[in-house]
């Protein structure tokens, strides 16, 4: 799902875009839309984010080429996440009911993007209120009450439930002393992360004005790359800038430093939103050109040490880090493909 803008509608191809919604739409089981297929098992619910990011790619689809049709079509899974994500379903995603933000999982389960486990080690902990998971569930539900609102829909409970989690987004996530977004509450983790920096990219986001500014230029300071965004501050405790030696190691390190590419993306949307310098912007995409030629030809691979020098690891082809970076260039820079 975060692959699909830049893959599809940067690109032009709408239908497929439309295709591949549908087809998602079609699983929807328990207001989730699966994380992965396996031929074994079949589709697969255990993840928090997708079906945000599901919601996400549908505005950005309505956006780039309206359809009526498909939007009357989707609409009613829409309703279906959103009112599973409120009274509650699989993994303990439910909305708190006093501010409105969306918690999820449970110690020992991991549900967000950073998902690596070693035995019954989760390595980066997330259970509990992440940010960026509630900046997205605050813009889909802003995405809910725009498509409900074009198609003559009561967009009531939409509209109420984005404002009483906007309400206590920055009061829950906002950490003063570190002049940072938390990476989550309830539990707390104030570790500096880039996720973040998603709740600053969405179209409808919760993280913006002077506190999201000083904190895009603190992820600047320490966790942007050439490469990428660092997955933790290299001050951080647990820090490893290495990603390399056997699977165990290759996991500990997976979210706890190691760079990612794909953040580029997120990173240029909420520097153009908070900035306004799309020449800035488009130095940083410019510098990670020499991705497309660094692990695979015309691909971008999965990740990168977060010390120097950076060597990529991973797979060397990898669909949101070529995406992200073709969404941004497209998106946030206006620039042709």
């Amino acid at each position: 799902m975060i692959s699909l803008p830049g893959v599809c509608l940067a690109t032009g191809e709408f239908e497929t875009a439309r295709k591949i919604l549908r087809d998602y739409a079609s699983q929807c089981r328990n207001g989730l839309i699966p994380n992965r297929f396996t031929e074994l098992a079949g589709a697969d619910y255990n993840t928090v984010d997708a079906t945000l990011w599901f919601v996400n790619a549908v505005y950005k689809t309505l956006l780039a080429d309206w359809n009526e049709e498909f939007a009357a079509e989707v609409f009613p899974t829409l309703q279906n996440i959103f009112l599973h994500h409120v009274q509650g379903t699989l993994f303990g995603i439910k909305v708190d009911p006093i501010d409105g933000l969306l918690s999820q999982g449970e110690a020992g389960v991991q549900l967000t993007w950073m998902d690596a486990k070693i035995g019954d080690w989760v390595v980066t902990p997330r259970h509990g209120k992440p940010v960026e998971i509630n900046g997205l569930w605050i813009n889909a539900c802003r995405v809910m009450e725009w498509l409900a609102d074009r198609l003559g829909q009561d967009l009531t409970n939409f509209r109420e439930a984005a404002e009483k989690a906007e309400a206590n987004f920055e009061a829950k996530f906002w950490h003063a002393g570190r002049g940072h977004f938390l990476d989550t509450v309830d539990p707390t983790d104030a570790s500096l992360r880039p996720n973040q920096v998603i709740a600053m990219a969405l179209p409808f986001a919760p993280a913006k004005g002077e506190k999201a500014l000083a904190a895009l230029n603190l992820v600047g300071q320490e966790l942007l790359t050439r490469c990428g965004l660092r997955t933790l501050g290299p001050k951080e405790p647990g820090y490893r800038g290495k990603f390399k030696g056997p699977l165990p190691d290759l996991d500990a390190a997976y979210h706890q430093g190691t760079v990612w590419p794909w953040l580029l993306g997120p990173f240029v949307s909420a520097f153009v939103k908070l900035t306004g310098d799309r020449q800035e912007a488009r130095k940083i995409l410019h510098e990670a050109r020499f991705l497309l030629d660094d692990y695979g030809i015309d691909g971008v691979a999965e990740c990168y040490d977060g010390d120097q020098p950076q060597q990529p690891g991973g797979c060397p082809f990898q669909a949101w880090s070529v995406a992200e970076l073709l969404r941004a260039w497209t998106e946030d820079l206006g620039e042709e493909n």
